[in-house]
Parts: structure tokens; C-alpha cells; sequence
């Protein structure tokens, strides 16, 4: 109804329902646009309360609408199958219409016939005074068919989902609520492409479109039969030629075809295109199609495409195949994965090749052939576990040469740890690659030493990363490949910038980003966002963000959907880092779920997903989103990010004051990042994992830990680390009872993080600042505070003013965590500032906020509406559950809300 109440004939047709004028409006529409559910909406308009409404349906062998003066409103479906006594009624009451009369007339203009007058000719002869309007119902488009998605499928309907939704049902309403029908039925907690593709064609577009088929004459059907081999609109020509029909021939049965809206002429002009308005109807006559008929059809198609330039080598192999050519077909196969790896669409060439190398009629030649493709796609490509069966059948075959199996073991590993998230397999798979290609192939030789080079991986040793990554150099060097020295450079340049070298910069700024080969651009793309990521984990913030714009732009521009995934997930990272924290856990969501299938892909997401649940108080859900519901182990993480989720769940047993757990994850975290080498990458793990150890009553070891930081980052550029030095330093001096010198060490390190634009951190150290400054004060509330007395960074000049400063430190730290949403941090900082801030005179009594919500009771009920229950609510607030209770009662009082949950929607 939106398009209806945009339209100029609704004010005339208001105005006649109130009984001035009278108004004709004509609602044209192909089968399923809606022409039905348009009647039904102007019957229930205001005006037609007090009119005479009358539903007709021509050729329904109703009784025929009185005719009567006075307000009226006649509503006629189906006019094109009106027969000749219901046209010769309509026609006189349209000729003599009196005041009041709103008359409107839907039909289906496909057919009208040749005349294409709705009610036959000749045509109506309209009074003067009767207003006339002709309103085209039109189909769908694709945001309008993405909210019908919505609305039956909800979170499960994915955008791939909705494109294929749209493309296969041409918008038709009718159709694609028959789909949506059906795919309702599903049990998947997502919706793919796939899943449309698997509906199938539904009952009334298959009946409408066969029985349209069956009544054209029999020489006719044959050029129905070739639109729908085809599946796309043809020109006249080509249809013909598929139909194997003269140009007289067919040309008649073209025009029955039209004539009987079997077929419609999708597009005019000079390249005019004739087809079917709904292409799933193509899908229903091809399935009726005698199968003899059916092959000679598609070999004529294939003939007719390859006559095309550039040649759609995709439609020609699809073609051969179905006219039982093997060998065209395989040849075909080959161009188009040809040429689709050349322009980067390397999702077309991946369903291609997987499509094909299923079919075990396919010679070990082919297979030899094909199964590179495949693999080297499916590396720039997204994940297919239908991808990682091919290629693993494909490297047990014995009949493959040697060096063959070799390329499918690298690129076999590359898929199972970069997309799988199977490391241990695919380290096994990259190093029987380095064996099986040896000397004879030495470009993928070099591309799979690359591989065991890069340094993120929980496996190796710095000192064994650089080992593969000299000897790939070298073989590099040797050769003649572009490619090959364009994936040692972007190694070696991310590995650069991950151990903090003074020549990152250069070797970033040397990668070949417009290099004359795909394979360069590629590596190029991979070297930026990987090289992003390394700069982040070190605190480059600026610089980081440069190069992932740089490499997601490249990325997408030649179709690395890997390379591209991975940064994206590197930018939840930076935005969580930045405190840019709107909308930023639905991103993480809709990033898990469209990266399902790839947990080493999503990792970041579900780092970040639960750091933000941890700042709201949401303990249980942080706990899922970092260790459960598709998160990777921390054997199958990459190195920084393994680091940074054990620093959070180390912080999680804090709280929960589990000091054994925090202790023990600790102390793995550290051993792993020292076994690696890289210290910057301690930078997220390092306070807590300093201050669980020394909680735990070992700070002997907590004190080796920080030495052993300072150690491993000397001579380095990495400004986060630094800032986690001081941190560290300062959670250890706290948990030894040094308040004095823990609050120089949490300034200096709140400093720090000010320099780096890291508001959270900042917050945090900035709290524990105040905190222990105000610890320092109480135990020596008689003595003057030796830094505050020769001016600390807080410009604190005794006890009095420090603990001011302290007070009003704290106060902005509760101002930080609630402008980012931090729920359960702003609770504490809070709880610290009431048992420290002078209490302000008030009256007596409560405060009066009448029905607005109190500060604390917006606090519970934010964490109520999240799902926690009283007790938890209580520990985070450091509240008593009896409160908690009665906080509850009242928000939902005051804000009307039916329950918990639906108190984040009401309260203000």
C-alpha cells in the first residue's frame, strides 16, 4: 500500500467516496504483483465506511453490483478474463457512472490479448466528467524483497540469501513470499544462497507458467523450451538459433509465445531481450523438457554463446555439460576458472571447480589440471569445506605427479590453518609441500616456506620463522617469478613490522601493489592488511589504520575475499581499541555469523564481543563469546590475539576472585608468548597476567614477568607495550602494598595511553591512579604525601589536594566509562568515589525523581534488560540482591516496561 498512498488518484477516489465526482482507476500488474492486496487495501480506507463496497471477480459467475445512487465503491479483480456479458456491463456502467461511483478495475495486462484494452475493443468511450487513472503495480526491489526477508526469516537471512532471493523471483511478491514460505520450513539457524536455490520453483509460478506453456500449439513450444534452456534473456536471433528455427518459423512462434504470456520481452530497444519476467520460471519448463530435446537444445546454446565476445566460458562449460560433451565441457571449465582467477572473482572459480572435480567421471588429467585452480583460489578466496574434501581426496590420489601434489598440499595447508583454523594439519600439510616440491617447482617451494614464516602462529620459534623465511628468499632470489619475491616481500615485511624493525616502513612501502600480475597484487593485499594488523598489536594506531585502508581497498578491488574478511575483522579491533564502541558489538555479531564457517577469520570479532560484555557486566556472555560458540582454542589462534583473550579471561577470574585460575592462565599465556619471542604482542596479557600471579602469592614471579617484559621489548617501537610495562609495573607495586608508587606508575601509564587515543585503558589506569593514591592517603593520613608535596602529573600539593585530585580523577573516570558503555566498570569507579567524596548536603529524605529513573536505577535496569539476574547484578554493582530487587520493581514501574528484557527498550 506504500506505492498506493503516493499515487495522484487517491485524493480524486477519497473525494468520490464522499460523493463528489466519480473516478476510474485502472490497476495494471503481472500475475503475483499484487493487484489482489491492492483492492483489499482501498477497501479498508476511512471513506469507504460509508459506501457501498462490492468485491467482483469477472468470469466468477457472481451476481452483478446494483446500481444505485450515492457513494460507492466497486472493486474489480480478474477484468482480463471478464467474459463478453461482464465487459458489456462494465462498459455501460463506466459510460454512465453517477456521482460518487469509485470504480476500480485490476487485471493482468499480459492478458489482455493483442488489443490490450482492458475491457476489449472498442475502446470505453469515458464522460467527461469521470476522472481516469492507469496505476502499474510494479515488482519489488531488492531492499523491499531484504525487509520482506527480515520479517518472515529474521537474523537468518543472509545478504547473499536476499541478492539470490531477489534475482531468482524478479521481485514478484506473490513469489517471493512462496519462497520465503518455504524457507521458513528450514531448521538452520542461517539462510544462504544455497538454501534459495534449494526451495525450489513454487507450486503457483510452476502451474501458471506450464499451463501458459501448454496452450501454445506444439511447433510453438519449442521456443519457450529455448528461452528456458538459455536461463537468461536472448535476443531474437539467438533465441531462434537455440530453438532451431528459420527466421519465419520463428518468428510466429515467437510471437505466440508472447501473445500467450509464456514468454515476455524483458527489455526493448536495439538490444532487445525476450525471456521469462520471473527467472525460476526457466527452471520449471527446462525440468519439462524431453530430455533428447533438452541436449540439443543446450548444444545448440553452447554453440550460440561461444559465438559471443568475450565468451561466457562459465554458460558454455554449463551447457556442454548438459549436451553430454565431457571433453568441451571440461575444456570450458577450464577457460572460464581461467579467467575468472585472472579478474579475481575467485568465488565464481571456486563453485565452478567444485562443481566439476564432485563428478568422478572427471580423467586423472583433468583432475591435475583443475585442482590447482581450485586450490589457489580457494586461498585468496572464503572457506568451502566442500573445498577441503576436494583437495584432500585430491592429494591421496597416487596417480598425481609428484610436484602436482605438491601445489595442492600447499595450498591444502594454507586453507587448513589460515580458514580452518586446523593448524597442527596444515603445518603438516605445508611441510610435505616443501618435500614434494623441493627443487622442481621452486616458486611454490619458496611459497610454502613463506607460509611456515609467518610468525603469528602458536608453533615455531622466532629464530624458525626467520630460518623459512631466509631460505624462501633465497629460492625467491633464484627464480624468475614476480609472484614469488611479491610473497617474500609481504612476509617479510609484516614480519617486520611485528618485531618493531626500523624498516618496516620501507619494506611495507616497497610491496607491489600495482605489480602487472593478480598473483602480485594479491600478495601485495595480504602484506598490507597483515603488516595493519602487526602495527595495531604494537600500538601504531595512525599508521595501522592507513595501511588497512590501503589493503581493504586493494583487496576489493581485485577479489581477495580472504585478505578482505581478515581486515575487517582487524578493524572491530582498532574500533574497540579507539572506544569507538557504538554499534560495535552488532557488528561483531553479524561478523561471527557471516564468518561461521572460518573461526580463524572470526576470532577478532569474538575477542572484542566479549571484552564489550565484560564492560557491561555481562559475565556469562563474555565468557561464551571468548571461549565458546565457535571461538577457536587458543592452539588454533594466532599468537596476539591468544594473548590478548587470555589477558581477558585472566581479568574475568580476578573478579570473580578465582586467583588459582587467573594464576594458572597466566602463567601459560606468559610461556607461550616467551617461547614465541615477540613481546610486543604481551601487551594485552601482561597487567593481568603481573597482577593474577602476584594476587596468587607469588610475586617473585609477578617481578620476573615484568623484568622479563622490559627485557624482550629493549630497543623496540612498540608504544602499547610501553604503556603495558608501566601498567604492569604499577598492578604489581598495588598488589605489594607500594600504593605511592603504584599511583606514579598507573599515571604514567594512563599518560601513555592518552598519547595513544586508548580511552578505556586510559579510564582503567587512570582509576587505578586515584585508587591508589586514596590508598596512600588513608594509610598515612597523618604525613604528608611525598610526591604529592613536590607535585605529582595530577598536580597534587598535599594529602588534602591529592586526595581531591584523586576524588575528581575518579569522577571523570566514571564520566569515560559511561560515555563507552562500560556498565560494570563505571559501577566500580562509582562505588570507589561514594566511599571517598565528601557526602553532599541535601534534605532530608529520598530524592524526589518521581517517574524518571534514578541514576542507580538506570544502571540496574540496563543490566537487568541484558539478561543478568539479581545476584549478579548485586556483585557487579556491589549492591545487595535485596536492592537489586527492589531497583527492579521500581524501574519497571516507572517505565511501564511488560519485563525485564523490555526494559532496554523503554528506559529512557
Amino acid at each position: 500500500m506504500a506505492a498506493v498512498r503516493r499515487s495522484p488518484w487517491l485524493a480524486p477516489l477519497r473525494q468520490a467516496l464522499g460523493g463528489s465526482g466519480s473516478v476510474l482507476v485502472l490497476v495494471e500488474g503481472s500475475a503475483g504483483l499484487g493487484k489482489s492486496r491492492a483492492l483489499h487495501g482501498l477497501s479498508c480506507l476511512p471513506e469507504a465506511a460509508e459506501a457501498r463496497r462490492t468485491l467482483w471477480r469477472c468470469g466468477a459467475a457472481q451476481e452483478r453490483p446494483e446500481k444505485a445512487p450515492g457513494p460507492a465503491l466497486l472493486l474489480v479483480d480478474d477484468a482480463h478474463r471478464a467474459t463478453p456479458q461482464e465487459r458489456e456491463w462494465l462498459r455501460g456502467l463506466l459510460e454512465r457512472p453517477w456521482e460518487g461511483l469509485a470504480a476500480v478495475v485490476a487485471y493482468r495486462p499480459e492478458e489482455l490479448g493483442a488489443g490490450g484494452l482492458p475491457l476489449g475493443a472498442p475502446a470505453v468511450s469515458y464522460p467527461p466528467g469521470l476522472a481516469a487513472f492507469r496505476h502499474r503495480l510494479r515488482a519489488w526491489s531488492v531492499d523491499r524483497v531484504r525487509r520482506a526477508a527480515s520479517e518472515v526469516l529474521g537474523e537468518r537471512a543472509t545478504h547473499e540469501a536476499v541478492a539470490r532471493l531477489y534475482a531468482c523471483s524478479g521481485g514478484v511478491p506473490q513469489v517471493v513470499a512462496d519462497l520465503l514460505g518455504t524457507l521458513r520450513a528450514g531448521s538452520g539457524s542461517r539462510c544462504t544462497a544455497a538454501d534459495v536455490d534449494a526451495a525450489g520453483v513454487p507450486v503457483r509460478l510452476a502451474e501458471l507458467v506450464l499451463s501458459r506453456t501448454e496452450a501454445l500449439a506444439a511447433g510453438d513450444r519449442t521456443v519457450v523450451w529455448a528461452a528456458a534452456v538459455l536461463g537468461e534473456p536472448a535476443g531474437r536471433d539467438e533465441l531462434l538459433s537455440v530453438a532451431g528455427m528459420d527466421p519465419e518459423r520463428g518468428r510466429a512462434a515467437l510471437l505466440a509465445a508472447l501473445a500467450g504470456a509464456a514468454l515476455s520481452e524483458v527489455s526493448r530497444g536495439p538490444l532487445g531481450r525476450y525471456g521469462f519476467s520471473v527467472p525460476l520460471a526457466a527452471t520449471a519448463v527446462r525440468e519439462r523438457v524431453p530430455g533428447p530435446v533438452r541436449e540439443e537444445l543446450h548444444g545448440r546454446a553452447a554453440r550460440v554463446l561461444a559465438r559471443r565476445r568475450p565468451v561466457p566460458w562459465a554458460e558454455v562449460a554449463r551447457h556442454r555439460g548438459a549436451a553430454g560433451r565431457r571433453k568441451g565441457w571440461l575444456k570450458a571449465v577450464e577457460k572460464a576458472a581461467l579467467a575468472a582467477v585472472e579478474e579475481g572473482r575467485h568465488q565464481e572459480a571456486i563453485g565452478l571447480l567444485e562443481r566439476t572435480l564432485a563428478v568422478r567421471e572427471v580423467p586423472a588429467r583433468y583432475r591435475a589440471r583443475l585442482a590447482p585452480l581450485l586450490a589457489r583460489s580457494a586461498v585468496v578466496g572464503l572457506r568451502s569445506d566442500q573445498t577441503v574434501e576436494v583437495l584432500t581426496q585430491a592429494v591421496r590420489d597416487p596417480g598425481l605427479p609428484v610436484d602436482v601434489r605438491g601445489q595442492l598440499r600447499l595450498d591444502l595447508g594454507l586453507m587448513l590453518a589460515n580458514q580452518v583454523g586446523d593448524l597442527a594439519a596444515g603445518m603438516r600439510e605445508l611441510e610435505a609441500a616443501v618435500d614434494e616440491l623441493g627443487e622442481v617447482r621452486p616458486v611454490l617451494t619458496s611459497r610454502a616456506m613463506v607460509a611456515l614464516a609467518m610468525p603469528e602462529w602458536p608453533t615455531g620459534t622466532l629464530a624458525g620463522h626467520r630460518e623459512w623465511l631466509r631460505r624462501a628468499a633465497e629460492l625467491a632470489r633464484a627464480g624468475d617469478s614476480e609472484v614469488a619475491r611479491a610473497a617474500v616481500a609481504a612476509n617479510h615485511a609484516s614480519l617486520a613490522v611485528a618485531c618493531g624493525d626500523p624498516q618496516a616502513r620501507e619494506l611495507v612501502a616497497a610491496l607491489p601493489v600495482d605489480g602487472p600480475r593478480a598473483g602480485c597484487r594479491e600478495h601485495a593485499a595480504r602484506g598490507l592488511c597483515n603488516a595493519a594488523d602487526a602495527a595495531l598489536w604494537r600500538g601504531s594506531y595512525q599508521w595501522g589504520e592507513e595501511l588497512l585502508s590501503t589493503g581493504l581497498d586493494l583487496s576489493a578491488r581485485i577479489g581477495a575475499s580472504y585478505t578482505e574478511q581478515t581486515a575487517q575483522g582487524t578493524r572491530l579491533l582498532l574500533d574497540w581499541w579507539a572506544g569507538r564502541w557504538t554499534g560495535l558489538g552488532e557488528r561483531c555479531e553479524r561478523f561471527v555469523a557471516d564468518t561461521a564457517d572460518m573461526p580463524v577469520v572470526a576470532a577478532d570479532a569474538h575477542l572484542v564481543r566479549g571484552m564489550l560484555a565484560f564492560t557491561q557486566g555481562d559475565w556469562t556472555q563474555a565468557v561464551h563469546w571468548l571461549t565458546a560458540l565457535g571461538a577457536p582454542a587458543p592452539e588454533c589462534t594466532r599468537m596476539p590475539l591468544a594473548a590478548a583473550t587470555a589477558g581477558a579471561l585472566i581479568r574475568l577470574a580476578l573478579v570473580r576472585d578465582d586467583l588459582a585460575t587467573a594464576a594458572e592462565q597466566a602463567r601459560a599465556a606468559w610461556t607461550a608468548v616467551a617461547d614465541k619471542g615477540i613481546w610486543a604482542w604481551a601487551a594485552e596479557l601482561a597487567p593481568w597476567a603481573v597482577e593474577a600471579v602476584a594476587r596468587a602469592g607469588d610475586a617473585a614471579a609477578a617481578r620476573r614477568m615484568t623484568t622479563e617484559f622490559v627485557q624482550g621489548l629493549a630497543g623496540q617501537d612498540a608504544p602499547s607495550a610501553r604503556a603495558a610495562v608501566a601498567w604492569s609495573r604499577a598492578a604489581l607495586e598495588e598488589c605489594e602494598g607500594r600504593h605511592r608508587e603504584a599511583a606514579g606508575s598507573y599515571r604514567e601509564a594512563a599518560a601513555a595511553y592518552r598519547e595513544l587515543s586508548r580511552p578505556y585503558a586510559r579510564a582503567l589506569t587512570t582509576e587505578g591512579a586515584a585508587r591508589c593514591s586514596l590508598a596512600h592517603g588513608a594509610e598515612h593520613s597523618g604525613a604528608p604525601d611525598e610526591a604529592a608535596a613536590r607535585g605529582s602529573a595530577d598536580g597534587a600539593a598535599g594529602d588534602d589536594d591529592g586526595r581531591a585530585h584523586a576524588v575528581a580523577s575518579l569522577r571523570r573516570c566514571v564520566e569515560r566509562y559511561t560515555e563507552l558503555g562500560a556498565v560494570y566498570d563505571a559501577a566500580r569507579a562509582r562505588t570507589l568515589l561514594r566511599s571517598h567524596q565528601p557526602p553532599e548536603v541535601r534534605r532530608p529524605g529520598r530524592p524526589a525523581f518521581d517517574d524518571r529513573l534514578s541514576p542507580r536505577e538506570r544502571e540496574v535496569a540496563q543490566l537487568a534488560a541484558r539478561g543478568l539476574m539479581n545476584r549478579e547484578i548485586a556483585v557487579v554493582l556491589h549492591l545487595s540482591p535485596r536492592t537489586v530487587e527492589q531497583h527492579v520493581a521500581r524501574a519497571i514501574r516507572k517505565t511501564g516496561a511488560l519485563s525485564r528484557r523490555d526494559l532496554l527498550r523503554t528506559a529512557p
